[in-house]
């Protein structure tokens, strides 16, 4: 799922979850969804920050310093 579908997901779970006509269970399922969903878009946005970094980094020359983004590198 993509990072624009992620939000939307979550702001279905938060108009749910406002609305206060769902059992505890349901409630439940909704929130961990929610966290899932949280942490993984939070993690799409951390990469994307990095490559901005990195796309954005000049050498002592004024260069532009293009190094691909590799998470395994951290």
């Amino acid at each position: 799922m993509d990072f624009e579908k992620k939000i939307k997901r979550l702001e279905d779970i938060v108009q749910s979850m406002e609305g206060g006509d769902l059992a505890l269970d349901n409630s439940l399922k909704l929130f961990e969804e929610g966290v899932k969903l949280t942490k993984e878009c939070h993690s799409q946005l951390s990469e994307a920050e990095q490559k901005v970094k990195m796309l954005l980094g000049v050498d002592a020359n004024g260069n532009p310093t293009l190094k691909d983004f590799d998470l395994d590198d951290e």
